[in-house]
């Protein structure tokens, strides 16, 4: 029998989901896809200066699925950034965060501060 999935939890969906060259054709070879999840990898650990561990922790997953996850999300940035393809973020396995501050910490943007955010985005 099959482990049931795990979903990996995320603060919030991205303002933006597409990013790239502003002269780029529209067209299916010239976009790199990464999941929600592998950008919150990158917000998480980049932007926020969290560790793996402390990444894993927040997205509910093991720190090995999350090196996993932020080397994957790493490649899209370079591919995207290197070959001047459009970066399109959307899709994966995940679960945005309820905002109650269940597990959410220094990292969630919806806890600020001691204050409540909210995403412009949220979509489930």
């Amino acid at each position: 029998m099959a482990r049931p999935m795990k979903w990996r939890k995320v603060c919030c969906l991205p303002e933006s989901n597409r990013f790239g060259p502003l002269d780029s054709p529209a067209d299916a070879k010239n976009y790199v896809n990464m999941t929600v999840d592998e950008y919150e990898t990158i917000r998480l650990i980049d932007l926020e200066g969290f560790t793996q561990e402390e990444c894993a922790k927040l997205m509910n997953v093991a720190r090995s699925t999350v090196q996993g996850i932020y080397i994957e999300a790493r490649k899209k940035l370079a591919e995207s950034l290197v070959n001047g393809k459009v970066l399109l973020i959307e899709g994966g396995e995940y679960q945005l965060c309820d905002g109650l501050g269940n597990n959410c910490g220094r990292g969630c943007h919806k806890h600020r501060r001691g204050q409540h955010f909210t995403c412009n985005k949220d979509r489930e």
